[in-house]
């Protein structure tokens, strides 16, 4: 989860600390023209609903991703429950194959309640799983069946990424000499104040007696606002944050020597490569780490207007959750089933907000898309966290179905926004982005959102965030505007997107540098408006419904022979 926070150590100070208490909580609710924002006009396409007395049809929104807090309080009601499934009597009620499945499926678990947290990498399963059939050995590409072939190039793919640079290594060694320290301040800290989680804003007003303590609080105070965390988040959550970005390097690191752990294989036990073997997992969809997934299910459909928390983008939707992304990348096996589940159980919309640069099954992934589009199913897609231009690097999913040799066309890729008064930016620092194979951003930055462990709420960035409050978007127009297809939801999207001016600054994401116009860095150079999308929705149904020429003279010519 400590995607781009070491880029967000370059931002600016003065930035972060000029802007730091400007920023309303739900800033991306906005209206740019209202509030200088630029949000997606929300409550403006509300108003606009209720005007015409639009009324909604329930959507089931199914949301891949790590797991939910299926007790918090702003979305036990928004849960989509399997209506053929009774709760806890451990039988597969509708005989679907998945016993138990009330509130979705867990993936990433077995029928004895273990449930897998950590995985590694996909770079390095892949060198792993073909190093003895092609490492150290004289191989000719052209002698090889077109199998071996494709095998043999993502294996060598996966070999030249596992050579990390010295930069890479020292980036590792002055990030655990800042974990060190900030340790090191906090047990200082919770001694001092006499508790164990603090914010940064509890942290500034707090007056230590000792010089320690006076010091510990400068040093901590001034890394957690370099990193660019909200007076909101807590210590706790940059401390764990912290703990995984180490480990995960470390063992990236290691990987080449040695092959990671297998998890799944521990824990799951299914034959991975045979897709028929596909009744594994439980019916524990808040799993041990449902952080994320929490944060991205409470921006679709977080309870609308209940005086608490926050309020989600769409109104009248159902939460299904598959839990298919561990801590490291998510298997294609699990990607493809939960896209399959999800068609099949009723969902209209599926949001996924991971990513990876190796996929090595992607003909499964594949071939559930289509199967996604075949039913009229809406796929968004998170563009990923890196700074980098996809139209010249891989990322997986991505709407490019092999065996069809087409793009799909129910899928939307999507970048994160920011704005100027945030990060001086209307562009995310971290966000990856593309002229041809991103299709539009949405805001990413300082997003508030549910969390799970108790009725909390808090911030967390990325194309992760972004991507739900587009998913929300299309719930909406799904919802109010039921006639439309997924293709004519994603053409509609796409079409009503919200041009920032040109003086809006734009640094090219990983650029700081670069200044560049916004439209250059997706297809429709834009931000997703759910206020322009409801008036361009309408607009399709009222063309839609108006009769042409030709239709006019034939019902004149069926009146005149009656």
């Amino acid at each position: 989860m400590l995607r781009g926070i070491l880029s967000l150590l370059a931002i600016p100070f003065t930035v972060l600390v000029l802007h730091a208490q400007q920023v309303p909580k739900t800033w991306f609710h906005m209206d740019y023209h209202k509030d200088s924002f630029y949000g997606i006009s929300l409550y403006k396409a509300y108003d606009y609903l209720k005007e015409r007395n639009k009324k909604s049809e329930p959507i089931i929104v199914a949301v891949l991703d790590s797991g939910i807090d299926t007790t918090h309080e702003d979305l036990k009601s928004v849960l989509w429950r399997n209506p053929k499934e009774i709760p806890g009597n451990n039988k597969d009620d509708d005989g679907n194959g998945y016993v138990d499945d009330v509130y979705g499926w867990n993936f990433l678990g077995n029928k004895d309640g273990r449930n897998i947290k950590k995985a590694s990498d996909e770079r390095s399963r892949i060198f792993h799983r073909w190093k003895d059939q092609f490492a150290n050995k004289n191989l000719n590409p052209e002698e090889m069946t077109q199998q071996q072939r494709e095998q043999f190039f993502i294996w060598k793919k996966a070999l030249n990424q596992m050579n990390f640079s010295h930069e890479e290594q020292m980036e590792l060694m002055f990030v655990e000499v800042t974990a060190k320290a900030l340790k090191k301040h906090d047990k200082i800290l919770r001694q001092e104040m006499g508790c164990e989680e603090y914010t940064s804003e509890k942290l500034e007003k707090f007056q230590p007696i000792s010089k320690m303590g006076k010091e510990a609080k400068l040093g901590f105070l001034t890394c957690m606002k370099m990193i660019g965390l909200d007076a909101e988040e807590k210590n706790t959550v940059l401390l764990s944050q912290l703990e995984e970005y180490i480990d995960g390097k470390k063992t990236a690191f290691e990987s080449k020597e040695k092959a990671p752990r297998d998890y799944r294989a521990e824990i799951i036990g299914d034959n991975y490569y045979n897709f028929n073997d596909r009744f594994y997992g439980n019916g524990d969809v808040m799993g041990p780490n449902p952080d994320h997934g929490t944060h991205v299910s409470g921006l679709i459909a977080a309870q609308r207007n209940n005086g608490i928390g926050i309020d989600g983008v769409a109104d009248n939707v159902r939460i299904m959750m598959l839990r298919v992304v561990p801590d490291g990348d998510e298997y294609d096996k699990d990607v493809a089933l939960a896209i399959r589940y999800a068609v099949d159980h009723g969902a209209k919309v599926i949001n996924m907000s991971f990513g990876k640069s190796f996929s090595p099954e992607k003909n499964w992934v594949d071939s559930a898309i289509h199967y996604a589009e075949q039913k009229d199913v809406l796929v968004l897609h998170s563009s990923g966290n890196d700074g980098d231009n996809i139209d010249e690097k891989d990322v997986f999913p991505n709407p490019w179905l092999q065996q069809w040799n087409t793009l799909a066309g129910n899928y939307i890729t999507v970048g994160a926004s920011s704005d100027p008064k945030i990060s001086g930016s209307i562009s995310a620092e971290f966000s990856n982005y593309g002229k041809q194979k991103v299709d539009l951003f949405a805001p990413g930055v300082k997003i508030y959102s549910t969390m799970p462990g108790g009725n909390k709420y808090g911030n967390q960035q990325g194309t992760s965030m972004a991507t739900p409050i587009v998913s929300g978007i299309a719930a909406m127009i799904r919802s109010y505007y039921p006639q439309l297809t997924a293709a004519q939801v994603k053409q509609i999207i796409e079409k009503s997107v919200l041009i920032p001016e040109s003086s809006a600054y734009c640094f090219r994401p990983g650029e700081k540098a670069t200044i560049v116009p916004f439209t250059e860095l997706s297809r429709t150079g834009g931000i997703v408006n759910a206020y322009n999308a409801m008036v361009t929705a309408e607009q399709w149904i009222q063309q839609a419904n108006k009769p042409t020429t030709e239709t006019k003279i034939t019902n004149v010519k069926k009146n005149k022979s009656h």
